[in-house]
């Protein structure tokens, strides 16, 4: 629990960038001077914080912003904040400029900051913003669905190519330890196959050029493969098929598209929620917590517990994929 009152909070974004982040930074920024606190913004995460890139924030500074992909305060990753020395210097700026709890909006890497500035004495409260769905506490993180949804018109419109040239498409998403946009992308967009690095994989290779056989023996004329970015390799494996089968193969990477772009109404509205909710929760004197969304609701995790969390793929949605590729 806090020590002293709440009388300024500061917010940052770190690491990958995700659509929503704005709408997050608005929400804190407005709850915060709407409970009476002032509000400062720490620019480029926590490799400006050491470098003291802070300014004060009014509701005007997050204006016209929630619907803007990316983030307003900017946002990188700090090698020094993983240190002991570049901790206590977070810790000891965050004290100079009077700022009594930070809000800090990122994944896991941005968390295990946030629990060394809490362990250094500083009040702080994460918000789950990743593209990638892969924080374990929380069911849904800012940035997803937007995400899912970039992901999935593009997916579209490679499946329009591929049927005109009766190809075979490989189609890689990002997800370089996770495979949720991949499973979600490759039900969304009625894929043949999806292919997730918690699964280890290629998910036998041999097994989708037979299957890729079959299905031309059957009339079926062109064909789509989503590729989780952590399983890699889809030039390759598109080299491979194509040899094996003698169909034209092409590999294509989405890439960041993935994560710009105006955040979905699900990434403004739950942004907000989850923004607001940190504003409240630092000033009810809790520090080392996540935000998070469970069961419907949202709701607040220790750092430490959130951190030593695991999270695989959804089960039920990965079977799906093969009942509906049949």
């Amino acid at each position: 629990m806090a020590e002293k009152e709440i009388k300024t909070i500061a917010v940052l974004t770190s690491g990958g960038d995700a659509p929503g982040m704005n709408a997050a930074i608005r929400a804190v920024v407005r709850a915060g001077l709407s409970s009476g606190v002032k509000v400062k913004g720490i620019r480029r995460g926590y490799a400006g914080l050491l470098e003291e890139d802070i300014i004060d924030m009014s509701t005007m500074s997050v204006s016209d912003i929630v619907q803007k992909g990316g983030t307003i305060l900017y946002t990188s990753r700090c090698k020094e904040m993983t240190t002991p020395e570049g901790q206590k210097k977070a810790a000891d700026i965050c004290r100079k400029h009077g700022i009594d709890g930070v809000v800090v909006i990122g994944g896991d890497g941005s968390f295990r900051g946030a629990q060394k500035l809490s362990n250094n004495g500083i009040n702080t409260i994460g918000v789950p913003g990743t593209i990638d769905l892969d924080i374990s506490c929380t069911e849904y993180t800012i940035g997803f669905d937007t995400a899912c949804n970039t992901a999935m018109e593009a997916i579209d419109k490679v499946r329009d190519t591929s049927a005109s040239h009766e190809r075979c498409s490989i189609i890689e998403v990002m997800g370089r330890t996770a495979g949720h946009l991949a499973l979600w992308c490759g039900i969304s967009n009625g894929s043949e196959y999806v292919l997730v690095p918690e699964r280890g994989q290629f998910n036998d290779e041999e097994r989708i050029i037979e299957k890729i056989r079959a299905k031309r023996r059957i009339g079926k004329k062109h064909h789509i493969i989503v590729n989780a970015e952590g399983t890699g390799d889809s030039y390759g494996m598109a080299e491979r098929i194509e040899a094996a089968t003698g169909i034209e193969t092409r590999a294509t990477i989405i890439g960041h598209i993935q994560r710009g772009g105006n955040p979905t109404c699900r990434d403004r509205v739950y942004a907000s929620a989850m923004g607001a909710l940190a504003v409240d929760l630092l000033l009810e004197g809790k520090t080392n917590r996540v935000v998070a969304y469970c069961d419907g609701e949202y709701c607040d995790y220790d750092i430490d517990e959130a951190l030593a969390m695991t999270k695989d793929i959804d089960e039920h949605l990965y079977s799906l994929t093969h009942r509906l590729s049949r």
